[in-house]
């Protein structure tokens, strides 16, 4: 059986993402949110939410229990990145936490996520066990010999 760890961690996400695009709603504000102080547009992608929905699944199972605060520092990047004549280094700036909690709230009330009291978030056994069957799907879908002893 396949699990998370044995397919490219993209393909993964593209195929989660594509099974939350009926299960997740996008809030209104979803479409005029940047996803971080350090961006300067809201994102243009069209199934945004779902995407990063799918990706903080995954990151849920890889490294939880996990908080908020962590996420938002992972999803986070440069401040002053784009000034590139300027002589203090960049500052390092955080994803935003309004979008990875509603995000998390929403994959707790389709019972893949629970709350660990204290610890933050972590996986339930729905939820692994929807990242092992789309694991598996994607593996039967990609066309590469040297991953086949997984399957």
């Amino acid at each position: 059986m396949a699990t998370m760890y044995d397919v490219p961690a993209d393909d993964l996400i593209e195929a989660l993402a594509a099974d939350f695009e009926d299960r997740l709603d996008e809030p209104e504000w979803g479409e005029f949110t940047k996803s971080g102080v350090d961006r300067e547009l809201p994102p243009k992608q069209e199934d945004f939410w779902a995407t990063r929905a799918a990706s903080l699944l995954r990151k849920v199972a890889d490294r939880g229990p996990v908080g908020v605060e962590r996420l938002a520092t992972e999803y986070g990047g440069s401040k002053n990145g784009s000034n590139r004549y300027q002589v203090a280094p960049d500052k390092r700036a955080d994803g935003s936490r309004n979008m990875i909690r509603t995000i998390l709230q929403q994959l707790e009330e389709e019972d893949l996520v629970e709350t660990a009291e204290g610890e933050g978030r972590r996986i339930t056994a729905e939820g692994q066990s929807l990242l092992d069957d789309t694991a598996g799907g994607v593996l039967e879908d990609l066309d590469r010999p040297e991953l086949e002893r997984y399957a």
